[in-house]
């Protein structure tokens, strides 16, 4: 099975919280895993503000980034090509999403996924009228 994550349920397997262990059941199920190039920037801006706020000490940041690395080499990796923006613009158009969000869903839909995987119940809302089978974790 093809599973895209968004960057929301990706950085789940690097921080403890509520959905990582069914992230981490999904990621054990995916034949292949993808994700969108702005997952990478999106989960090291997230891990660094868990630092700056001390919920995270600089060795779990190395190993997260570490960790997130490997995952990154061995993933699908989507660009922001042209088909990608033009689907960006009409998810923006018909969703109440954030441009990233939008992004992650258009390219899910141009990686051609088959599940579509989020923490963000609006995003989800919007992959499910684009046509992706979805799962909020």
């Amino acid at each position: 099975m093809k599973i895209f994550f968004d960057s929301s349920a990706f950085a789940k397997r690097y921080v403890e919280e509520p959905g990582s262990s069914a992230v981490d059941v999904l990621c054990s199920q995916a034949d292949e895993l993808g994700i969108s190039i702005i997952c990478l920037p999106e989960i090291i801006s997230a891990l660094n503000r868990r630092l700056r706020e001390q919920a995270l000490s600089s060795l779990e940041y190395r190993k997260a980034k570490g960790s997130l690395a490997a995952d990154v080499r061995d993933a699908q990796v989507v660009n922001l090509l042209p088909a990608v923006i033009f689907s960006c613009i009409v998810i923006l158009e018909s969703n109440p999403i954030r441009a990233m969000d939008a992004l992650h869903v258009a390219s899910a839909m141009e990686w051609r996924a088959d599940l579509f995987v989020s923490s963000d119940k609006r995003q989800i809302t919007a992959a499910k009228k684009a046509g992706l089978g979805c799962k909020l974790v």
